[in-house]
């Protein structure tokens, strides 16, 4: 009798690179369980032998956490990309245990003991600043797991931990759940005039796919869904006021109602939330999540309120100029402008302003031309050949690249663009005992997908998109940094981290940068610099509103995580009406319910961290001044500043503090100036 051989889990083969194409959601359960059981063991193992040095301590550290990481990671990704009822189950019946493990390891008293032990050790002046720096993390890290607190504390931390871990994971479940719930069939040509061609065929394919096998772009029916692509395009072109509305309604009450409704796991989150921050002795949330961050509470509220001021005036100018365009352009409503008119009409002054039209730039920005600049200028700028990854890379600094294809999966992949690790850089796992292994990234965007033969079509935004996460990608690659656990992203303070990818946006507007990209996907013609210059001079329009929109999140975040009282008189809802006094001009819809779809915050790892997008917005405008001050057509200078870039924001990783190495880069500390002059709001701080 033939005996039946069980097939090898994929999850835990050896691999180089994560096997995404064969992992299901059956190797789920089997395989997390089985990871976890061996590193359990190996944990037990390292606090039996644990030493206060590096290769009895800090090595056997590193190999436990990376490979939970990898793991853990593939199987998100999945999730992320490629979302399932089945893969959601299993993901959801293991991440207790998961959570369960990483909390016996941040809780480890032995590993707490020997870290402490290094520092207090006369060793502790021979190690390296990346060694230091972890020391000093892990120490920090582990007292922020509850590592010191007495037993009965530590098992009321635990379940606290559990339950926020269940209730983001529901939280973003919810979101995804209520975006797909939502459609609009519209069968009336008239009903979907002003939206662009592109949207039109996304809107028949969406039809097509839900059952209206004869859909057309031309005839329809078109579906319209709150994706964003969808949804933008609805807020921007639809001339049917009413469609705006009921759309913008249906966006900003997402997961609101019903069995999909957020409220009370928002409560849930923050009352839980504040009690972890009790029981590690601070007084709020936003100080635990500010205790791993460069900024304090106090010097972020002093810099949104820095910058709240200097986009004020400009914000109410913004509104003002679309109220008398509205009305020279016979608008009904221009007396009356509202959430669902300012999108619109903002889209019909920048065209006439600067006579830009979104859709007519498209055949410009094809993917592939658009990659093939963007790997150009990282060539110029820090001395890298990017070439596919077929063969190993024989050049030094090159990074090699697999691509696959873009499948669009609106409702299988969760909004918005990413950059992840797949794995970092390290000494310790070195594949062959003597060089490092390499860091291997992943970037997930938001294309328009190919329609017919077409290429993928690129807004500008889309452009800058995929140059941001490319910034984060870069930095997880070039890292010099050998130390696995503050090596690429990893170990860098939460609110330095957009520093490259927000740095690496700055490019689209630079004008050798822009018009090697822009090129039409049919006829090779470049983009004419006369739409070069308009694109450039729209760089700061509505920048005060933009400001504002950034600052009401921001602002938002801080204030529930460090005033807020879940259950008092004051809702969440109202919290946001409040703030949203200060920093929008024409305040919320009263049934407002935004929150409800706040992934950032409540599913991501921005709680009291949303201020971050500024504040590295700071850095990034100052660092990229630096190659201003040297003159951007100055060849030789922007490569000498490329390569400092380089050697310092992208090789050092974690492994120095981010002041440090920003000063490093600049000779100085930074400064918001770069950031206020190039939205062009400078001359407002003045006035303020």
């Amino acid at each position: 009798m033939a005996t039946i051989v069980d097939e090898p889990n994929p999850l835990l083969q050896d691999f180089e690179f994560p096997p995404f194409d064969v992992v299901e959601d059956k190797h789920v359960r089997p395989g997390i369980r089985t990871l976890l059981k061996n590193l359990e063991s190996d944990l037990e193992e390292l606090e039996r032998t644990v030493e206060p040095s590096w290769p009895k301590l800090v090595e056997p550290l590193e190999k436990i956490t990376d490979q939970l990481t990898i793991v853990w990671s593939m199987i998100n990704h999945l999730k992320a990309v490629k979302d399932s009822p089945e893969l959601r189950a299993a993901i959801e019946e293991v991440q207790p245990e998961k959570v369960k493990f990483l909390l016996r390891l941040g809780q480890s008293k032995p590993i707490y003991d020997a870290f402490k032990a290094i520092q207090d050790s006369p060793q502790w002046s021979s190690l390296s600043d990346a060694q230091r720096r972890i020391v000093e993390s892990q120490i920090k890290e582990a007292v922020l797991s509850g590592v010191a607190l007495d037993d009965d504390k530590r098992e009321q931390f635990n379940k606290i931990e559990q339950e926020l871990e269940r209730l983001s994971q529901k939280f973003e479940e919810n979101v995804l759940d209520a975006t797909k719930k939502f459609e609009k069939l519209i069968t009336d040509k008239k009903d979907i005039e002003g939206l662009p061609a592109t949207s039109l065929g996304l809107a028949a394919q969406t039809a097509a796919s839900r059952g209206h096998a004869d859909a057309t772009a031309e005839n329809g029916p078109w579906i319209i869904t709150l994706d964003a692509p969808s949804f933008m395009s609805v807020m921007q072109h639809a001339t049917n006021r009413g469609l705006r509305e009921e759309i913008y309604r249906a966006y900003v009450t997402r997961a609101s109602s019903g069995d999909l409704n957020n409220t009370a796991i928002i409560d849930e989150i923050l009352k839980l939330r504040m009690e972890k921050a009790k029981l590690l002795n601070y007084n709020n949330y936003a100080e635990v999540s500010m205790a791993t961050k460069m900024a304090t509470v106090e010097k972020a509220e002093e810099l949104l309120e820095k910058l709240r001021i200097a986009s004020w005036d400009a914000a109410v100018q913004d509104m003002e100029d679309l109220k008398i365009f509205s009305k020279n352009q016979g608008a009904v409503e221009a007396h009356d402008l509202t959430h669902w008119d300012t999108s619109f009409w903002a889209e019909r002054l920048r065209e006439s302003k600067y006579d830009i039209n979104e859709e007519e730039l498209r055949p410009f920005f094809s993917l592939p031309m658009v990659m093939d600049s963007l790997f150009n200028l990282a060539k110029t700028l820090f001395g890298i050949d990017i070439e596919p990854a077929d063969g190993l890379a024989s050049i030094p600094w090159a990074v090699q690249l697999h691509t696959s294809t873009l499948i669009p999966r609106p409702s299988e992949k969760r909004g918005g663009a990413w950059m992840d690790e797949v794995v970092s850089r390290s000494r310790v796992l070195s594949r062959n005992g003597t060089a490092p292994r390499l860091p291997i990234a992943h970037m997930v965007c938001n294309q328009t997908p190919p329609v017919g033969d077409k290429p993928s079509l690129m807004t500008f935004r889309e452009v800058e998109t995929v140059f941001h996460e490319f910034g984060h990608a870069l930095q997880h690659m070039l890292t010099m940094q050998d130390e696995g656990l503050v090596a690429g992203i990893r170990g860098i303070e939460w609110d330095a981290v957009e520093l490259p990818s927000q740095f690496m946006e700055n490019w689209c507007y630079h004008r050798e940068t822009l018009l090697g990209i822009a090129k039409h996907y049919e006829t090779g013609e470049s983009l004419p610099e006369e739409v070069y210059l308009k694109l450039l001079a729209a760089r700061t329009f509505r920048a005060g509103s933009l400001s504002l929109r950034q600052l009401r999140f921001a602002s938002l975040d801080l204030e529930l995580h460090t005033k807020y009282k879940p259950g008092a008189s004051e809702s969440i809802y109202d919290v946001d009406q409040r703030v949203s006094k200060k920093t929008q001009v024409i305040p919320p819809l009263p049934e407002d319910r935004f929150l409800c779809g706040f992934s950032h915050i409540f599913a991501g790892g921005y709680a009291a961290g949303y201020y971050s997008y500024k504040w590295a917005e700071v850095l990034s405008a100052d660092a990229f001044s630096a190659f201003e001050d040297a003159g951007l057509d100055n060849g030789k200078a922007v490569q000498e500043i490329g390569h400092k870039f380089r050697e310092t924001i992208l090789a050092l990783g974690g492994g120095k503090a981010p002041l440090e190495v920003f000063v490093e880069f600049r000779g100085r500390e930074p400064s918001p100036e770069a950031l206020l002059r190039h939205n062009g709001l400078l001359s407002a701080t003045a006035s303020a």
